[in-house]
């Protein structure tokens, strides 16, 4: 029978290096050799990125497939799930650290939002770097190895410090098209708009409930969805309720009726017409599939 999907904290992921409290960083060829049971399917209670010097093979993000390439970075939210399948030689570098991490350093709350990778959506979280951008971040990493190894003076500070200039450093090498787009009126309520979202899926099922907490008619947040992801205010509620829905399928200790349960529908089997009609298939079947899949590989 398949195992439950782990879920990983800081405290959790044996053997790290470069460990002080809420934060992790390391070679990631290093970092995958003490830990290769990180090649399955698994969550994070932290924020989590990867950069890769060398590469090859596939990941996924949330159920969303990406290439992995030379040149790459890629950034995760708590609360996602993702597998590596590698090919050929990896390495880079890796990040982990808590929720509140910036806390203590910054006092701005919700920092982290202005950064378009930590919005957890699959396009803006995978970025190929290229050019001045990869050499720079390159050398921040580094920057960050030689803060911990040994740990240094004021080493938090600097951490603090490097990881938000690579943050605003692969802002800047986004595609001019997308930061064009981040940067449209009504950007910010379309952000607040998918956090609502992401904190009351289950109970709020309606674009008027949500645009009724935002002070903005329906009419003109079905307007703003459209206009800056191409759907529209329901499919954005819809596509969350599926995507926490696939999180707890590939769970095999949880069975259909209780996630039907979690999940506010009102049975069983509505729960099953509403996952056949938008994943194309019933829960059971995504459930056997996907884990036919891993064993697989």
């Amino acid at each position: 029978m398949a195992k439950k999907l782990p879920v990983y904290s800081i405290c959790t992921i044996k053997g790290g290096e470069g460990k002080p409290g809420d934060f992790i960083i390391s070679r990631f060829s290093q970092y995958l050799a003490q830990r290769n049971y990180l090649l399955q399917p698994h969550g994070h209670t932290f924020f989590h990125l990867v950069f890769f010097t060398k590469a090859g093979g596939q990941q996924a993000i949330d159920f969303t497939s990406f290439p992995v390439k030379p040149g790459q970075i890629y950034f995760m939210n708590p609360g996602q799930v993702h597998n590596w399948l590698f090919s050929g030689e990896v390495d880079g570098y890796i990040v982990n650290f808590s929720d509140g991490f910036f806390d203590s350093f910054l006092k701005e709350p919700n920092f982290l939002e202005r950064f378009p990778f930590f919005g957890g959506y699959g396009e803006d979280q995978v970025i190929q770097l290229t050019g001045n951008c990869l050499k720079e971040v390159t050398a921040l990493f580094e920057r960050l190895l030689v803060e911990l190894a040994p740990l240094k003076s004021h080493a938090m500070e600097m951490i603090h410090t490097l990881l938000l200039q690579l943050f605003i450093t692969v802002t800047r090498q986004m595609e001019p098209a997308r930061l064009k787009q981040l940067s449209k009126p009504g950007y910010t309520t379309l952000r607040n708009f998918q956090k609502l979202v992401n904190e009351n899926y289950i109970k709020l099922k309606l674009p008027s409930e949500y645009a009724a907490r935002l002070y903005v008619t329906p009419n003109y947040l079905n307007a703003l969805c459209r206009d800056l992801l191409g759907k529209s205010a329901g499919e954005i509620i819809r596509d969350r309720v599926m995507l926490e829905a696939k999180r707890l399928l590939i769970n095999a200790d949880i069975s259909i009726s209780e996630i039907a349960m979690q999940l506010s529908f009102e049975d069983n089997s509505y729960f099953t017409k509403f996952f056949k009609k938008y994943a194309g298939k019933t829960p059971e079947e995504f459930r056997k599939e996907y884990h036919i899949g891993l064993k697989n590989h």
